[in-house]
């Protein structure tokens, strides 16, 4: 394998990629909080990480590669109070609290189906592990670093720094800087510092999810569930934890924090980031109501929430949204705009268009251009921290040299084609995750499908052909599918 150098955001610099058991990769990526429609903001790490679960397995590693779907314990304020944003959603809506997780975790599956994020190895649920993090808190509580107040639990952040000094290691962080700075919420008082956070809420009278524990019925602490998860399914340390950069602090510092004070140690060898997607370079989120759904960006429809002015000029489709996303360095700010969309379709379409033209390229017996360099070029990039702009820069120039013999101003001989045909397949489709679109819409070829069937039952029609007409219909309708003959012609739809 070659050396695959990462940027590790504990130690502020690349290292040389080497996991703790030869030839497996262990990988744990923060998910989903499950109260809403997934957004831009939600796609970047998904892509980012499948982009590197996808390549770990390209150059021979197995990897287990562990994202967590949050269903309880996310509150307002991303602290320690306020109502969890589950069940105040499902209170608003009049649902079950796991109603709610279930439908908007099914509709996340359906978005990241869309953009082709492979699914991860394992897929664990908050609820479906609150005996872990019982388990873990009471391994805290066992080691001294945390304290019980009112039937809540908290992490003694001031005692943990005393014998650790570990404290915002990873965001930088000084404890007397968070003293000044941490705002008052209800509830403080039961904290002896305003920094410490929860590992297990006392639900109020008026919270729907809670359970059974040895301090309280109540909830975990919204940290709790990754360190319990992770070391769970990946062990004790593992090689990368992931997330978006939001999560730096409190929540990834906290998980150092649980992990030093119930195992000696933190969680992982790597920790790695994605930095935020922006609009007008404030970052987009549901807390800041400035998101666009994914959906939306499919659809081509979202209104500014004040303005009521349209956001998108046009819809943007999946493969357009992922190409966007790729051609930034996962570590740099991405500022959503249209025009930067309508160039990344542009620019989506130009590697897809090169990729087609392969296959038409009628090879010459001399090339008069070298195309030998360009994996090894893809590879250097990748292994360099990922770079997946420089990837696509090396594709753009296969893509001219493409083009080029395409007019017939060079030529190839075939195993300089067949090279192409390797880099495009390993690059463009396999690590990056790109697909064409034309193809691989199933939502496209069915209607495409349906037309053709359609004009073949007019066309029998117009010839009086009652019985072919009248049997298309009848093998439809069997299928489940009903067709409607009106004024303008036949429509059909599912029964």
């Amino acid at each position: 394998m070659q050396p695959f150098l990462i940027y590790n955001t504990l130690t502020h610099q690349k290292e040389l990629f080497k996991p703790i058991t030869p030839d497996h990769v262990g990988m744990y990526v923060c998910g989903p909080t499950v109260y809403g429609d997934a957004h831009l903001g939600h796609a970047r790490p998904a892509i980012t990480f499948d982009v590197l679960f996808r390549y770990l397995q390209h150059v021979g590693y197995k990897v287990r590669y562990v994202r967590n779907i949050t269903d309880v314990g996310h509150l307002e304020h991303d602290a320690d109070e306020g109502e969890d944003k589950i069940a105040k959603k499902a209170r608003l809506e009049q649902l079950e609290p796991m109603e709610v997780a279930q439908y908007y975790t099914n509709r996340y599956h359906e978005a990241m189906d869309r953009l082709n994020v492979l699914r991860p190895s394992i897929e664990p649920h908050a609820s479906g592990h609150i005996i872990e993090q019982i388990e873990l808190v009471q391994k805290i509580l066992d080691a001294g670093f945390a304290y019980v107040s009112n039937g809540s639990v908290y992490f003694d952040i001031r005692k943990y720094q005393e014998q650790t000094h570990k404290y915002g290691q990873l965001s930088g962080r000084v404890i007397d800087e968070m003293l000044a700075t941490t705002r008052e919420l209800d509830g403080q008082e039961e904290k002896r510092f305003a920094g410490d956070f929860a590992l297990w809420k006392k639900a109020s009278p008026e919270h729907i999810m809670r359970w059974p524990s040895p301090w309280s019925e109540g909830f975990p602490g919204w940290h709790a569930e990754c360190t319990a998860m992770g070391t769970k399914y990946l062990g004790s340390p593992f090689d990368i934890h992931g997330g978006g950069m939001d999560l730096v602090f409190p929540h990834h510092e906290s998980e150092i924090a649980q992990c030093v004070a119930s195992t000696g140690h933190g969680p992982c060898k790597y920790w790695m980031h994605n930095n935020m997607i922006t609009i007008n370079g404030q970052k987009m989120g549901k807390s800041l109501g400035n998101f666009i759904t994914l959906d939306e960006f499919f659809n081509g429809s979202h209104k500014h929430p004040e303005s009521g002015e349209e956001m998108l000029a046009q819809p943007y489709s999946p493969m357009t949204i992922r190409f966007f996303i790729l051609q930034a360095h996962y570590r740099s700010t991405v500022d959503f705009s249209n025009d930067a969309l309508i160039a990344a379709e542009k620019g989506y379409n130009r590697l897809i268009q090169a990729a087609k033209l392969l296959d038409s390229l009628q090879p010459s017996k001399s090339s008069s251009i070298d195309v030998s360099g360009y994996r090894q070029k893809c590879y250097d990039a990748m292994n360099d921290d990922m770079n997946t702009p420089i990837v696509i820069s090396h594709l753009f120039d296969a893509a001219r040299v493409i083009n080029t013999v395409n007019d017939h101003k060079a030529t190839l001989i075939q195993s300089d084609i067949d090279e192409l045909k390797e880099v495009f397949h390993t690059f463009v489709f396999e690590v990056m995750g790109l697909r064409d679109e034309a193809i691989c819409d199933n939502t496209a070829l069915i209607d495409g499908l349906m037309q053709m069937i359609l004009d073949v039952r007019s066309a029998a029609k117009a010839n009086k052909d009652w019985t072919t007409s009248d049997k298309i219909r009848d093998n439809l309708s069997a299928l489940g599918i009903a067709v409607k003959d009106g004024k303008d012609g036949a429509t059909w739809e599912m029964k």
